[in-house]
């Protein structure tokens, strides 16, 4: 039961990952809004968002040019997957 429930649990981090680079491959690109970048914001953003003014109200984070949210985001994803991991395991 818990290696069912380990991998549900990897599954999900790796496709909150690729919408999360999904997201940053479409904000190079010229798109025009349609259901899909509106998905990907949708599902990204309560992720994003929270990071991004958490960067924005810090000293440093006023200045910067290039939003760290995504890698930021890429961290504590691997943080808590790994914390979840580690209680599945224990079950």
């Amino acid at each position: 039961m818990s290696q069912i429930l380990s991998a549900a649990i990897v599954l999900f981090f790796r496709i909150i990952e690729i919408l999360i680079l999904l997201r940053i491959i479409l904000s190079w690109l010229p798109l025009r809004e349609n259901r899909f970048t509106i998905f990907i914001h949708a599902v990204t953003e309560p992720i994003l968002a929270p990071i991004r003014n958490m960067i924005a109200r810090s000293s440093v984070g006023r200045n910067l040019m290039f939003d760290f949210s995504p890698l930021l985001a890429y961290l504590l994803l691997g943080f808590v997957e790994y914390i979840l991991l580690l209680i599945v395991e224990k079950l």
